[in-house]
């Protein structure tokens, strides 16, 4: 029979080796702080937020000494490098668009005759007082060089001297293709002025008129397919 008036017996408490034990009694502190591993994800923001500086450019802090003639010195710290090269290349321009100062003779009986060559197209040019037109082998400019920028470089030799509407032009042309004959013509044309004022010989030959253009197409070979162009070689 169960005594009820009996105390129960009290729990005892787990011994510390025990699990539960462990389980729970409070975490001990260590000893010491294991020193904090650095943040990959904060360095990362950190690079982000550091705006990065590119290198230097050896030279880059070094002046411009070229000035355009007529532009004022002081005002070069204003352009930059693609400025000052576009207001140079305006300034050629604008040279070669000023006609050369030639004194011609244009009597009633004036003639001066020269001849002109590119590849193998030959030019015989007669210049002679008028209003400027172009008689090619009988027929007109237009009609002989119905390309307008052929039609222009043509007319470039008496445009620089400043004859275009004083002098006319007869030419009988040969050989070459269309724009070997107009490089000729204007070649001849150049001449003939250098015959009518030699003192143009330095203007002329700067803008390049006076310089033939002797580049001609090479023969072919025998045993080639073209000049140099060989015929595909098979090992087996």
């Amino acid at each position: 029979m169960i005594d009820e008036s009996a105390e129960p017996p009290e729990e005892q408490e787990p011994a510390a080796d025990t699990p539960e034990a462990d389980a729970s009694a409070p975490a001990e502190e260590p000893a010491a702080a294991a020193p904090a591993e650095p943040d990959a994800d904060a360095d990362d923001d950190d690079d982000e937020l550091t705006p990065r500086v590119k290198p230097a450019i050896p030279g880059a802090d070094l002046e411009v000494d070229i000035v355009a003639e007529g532009a004022d010195p002081l005002a070069r710290e204003e352009m930059d490098e693609y400025e000052l090269a576009e207001a140079l290349a305006a300034e050629e321009d604008r040279q070669d668009e000023q006609p050369v100062a030639a004194v011609i003779d244009l009597g009633s009986g004036a003639r001066y005759h020269a001849t002109g060559k590119r590849k193998t197209a030959v030019a015989r040019v007669i210049l002679r007082p008028g209003n400027g037109a172009y008689t090619v082998n009988g027929k007109p400019l237009d009609a002989f060089f119905p390309r307008p920028s052929l039609g222009r470089n043509i007319r470039q030799p008496l445009e620089a001297v400043g004859y275009e509407d004083r002098m006319d032009v007869v030419v009988r042309v040969h050989g070459g293709g269309v724009s070997a004959q107009a490089g000729a013509l204007r070649h001849g044309i150049s001449r003939a002025l250098l015959e009518a004022d030699p003192n143009l010989r330095g203007e002329l030959k700067r803008r390049g008129f006076l310089t033939r253009d002797p580049r001609v197409k090479e023969r072919k070979k025998a045993g080639l397919k073209k000049a140099r162009k060989k015929p595909q070689f098979s090992k087996r």
